[in-house]
């Protein structure tokens, strides 16, 4: 069975950014998303370095396996180039990419992907995240440090653990195959999209759109509508039956364009590891604390520092909350015990008439009522009447008013025992 493809790509600057450092491909088999970041003058750059290469890959192979072996090493070559162009432009250093590749094989699917940037699958009216994103926080979401609620609100949401980019000669991308099948429609974008734009809305706009570019502009638009300060690209791809068709790709976003490098004096050296792992939109959204120092070379480890802090004040926090509600708990019930203290009632213990402190109920094995009188009346010497009301018990308000109902009891057992000698 021929399985075909029918893309569209869309990209947008956003609504505070000057320049769009996002750079997106979609060809017949091939599409690319690629979120750059490093600057006014490196970011767009390393994008459309990065979308230029990997287009090469745009061609059949034999099986889904070759066609995963050629995208992630269409991607280190990127970051080849982008190592190069660092080289010979030091003012650029500190510049990367984030890559989200899909090249479709047969009735499969191969990805490659490294960064933050995200493929999604609409499938049957479910929308799955494919890739994982190699952030900060996501990896402090899968040791279970924080929850991805805490995650989406983090300071330190916006720094990335892995890019294409002159910090690693030979970065970890991952790659996979998935099989795809007819009505299969895939989404790719920039997080730009994904960080604005809930799953619930993006799986509204997939299902409501007739087209693939109908689709990726509605994205775009929604984005919009939530404010998009940061660069948004979608590329969505419709899988269905009909023959392949070669088609002219469609490049959007910086590589669009020439690649251009303006010197900048070599002014960005100095923040080579910062300029390169945090999105500059999303980070000066959240400024970092003053304990944060972006410019150590350990930013890991102060990362981490800062978040066992945090967390110890979440906890501080909780524990503080607990205390609260445990001593006002506390107080309640021994408001309550004291309440049921001041009762009493008249029952049976081990068939002798007793007088009870307390009301005949319990809070786990704690029981709420005590004997402070026992008599020498034994239920069975009492009139049938008198005998069921002791056994069910007879509640009184205070220890006087239980002594008269002993008084009154002591006179039903003389009668008792009068009438059974007549």
């Amino acid at each position: 069975m021929t399985v075909a493809t029918a893309g569209a790509a869309v990209s947008h600057v956003g609504r505070v950014r000057s320049n769009n450092q996002d750079s997106g491909y979609a060809g017949s088999r091939l599409f690319v998303v690629a979120d750059g970041m490093g600057g006014h003058a490196g970011g767009d750059i390393a994008s459309a370095i990065a979308v230029k290469r990997i287009a090469d890959a745009d061609r059949p192979y034999a099986s889904p396996q070759e066609a995963e072996r050629a995208l992630a090493g269409a991607l280190l070559a990127a970051n080849g180039l982008i190592n190069n162009a660092v080289e010979d432009h030091p003012e650029l250093s500190g510049m990367g990419t984030t890559v989200s590749a899909l090249l479709r094989v047969g009735d499969a699917v191969s990805i490659a992907h490294i960064g933050d940037s995200r493929i999604y699958l609409l499938r049957e009216g479910e929308l799955s995240q494919i890739t994982n994103d190699h952030t900060f926080v996501q990896r402090l979401v899968e040791t279970g440090r924080i929850t991805p609620e805490e995650a989406a609100v983090h300071p330190r949401r916006s720094v990335l653990m892995r890019v294409l980019g002159d910090i690693d000669q030979a970065p970890e991308v991952d790659t996979s195959i998935l099989g795809t099948v007819p009505g299969d429609r895939w989404l790719l974008c920039s997080d730009g999209l994904s960080s604005y734009v809930s799953e619930e809305r993006i799986l509204a706009s997939l299902q409501a759109a007739p087209s693939a570019a109908r689709a990726a502009e509605a994205l775009i638009e929604e984005a919009l509508e939530h404010g998009a300060p940061d660069n948004v690209t979608a590329i969505v791809v419709d899988i269905d039956g009909s023959p392949l068709e070669e088609v002219p790709p469609t490049i959007v976003g910086a590589a669009a364009g020439p690649i251009e490098f303006e010197s900048t004096g070599g002014e960005r050296q100095a923040s080579r590891l910062p300029s390169l792992l945090f999105h500059p939109i999303r980070s000066s959204a959240t400024p970092p604390e003053a304990s944060f120092q972006p410019e150590s070379e350990d930013y890991l480890e102060a990362l981490i520092r800062e978040d066992r802090r945090r967390l110890w004040r979440r906890r501080l926090v909780w524990l503080a909350a607990i205390a609260v509600l445990i001593g006002g708990l506390v107080v309640a019930l021994l408001g309550a015990y004291r309440y049921t203290q001041t009762k009493y009632y008249v029952g049976v213990d081990d068939d002798r008439v007793a007088i009870y402190q307390g009301v005949q109920s319990s809070v786990g094995p704690l029981g709420l009522s005590h004997v402070v009188e026992l008599t020498d009346i034994r239920a069975d010497e009492l009139q049938d009447y008198a005998e069921s009301q002791v056994r069910a018990t007879i509640s009184r308000d205070s220890l006087e008013d239980a002594q008269k109902v002993i008084a009154t009891l002591q006179q039903n057992v003389i009668q008792s025992r009068s009438t059974s000698g007549g």
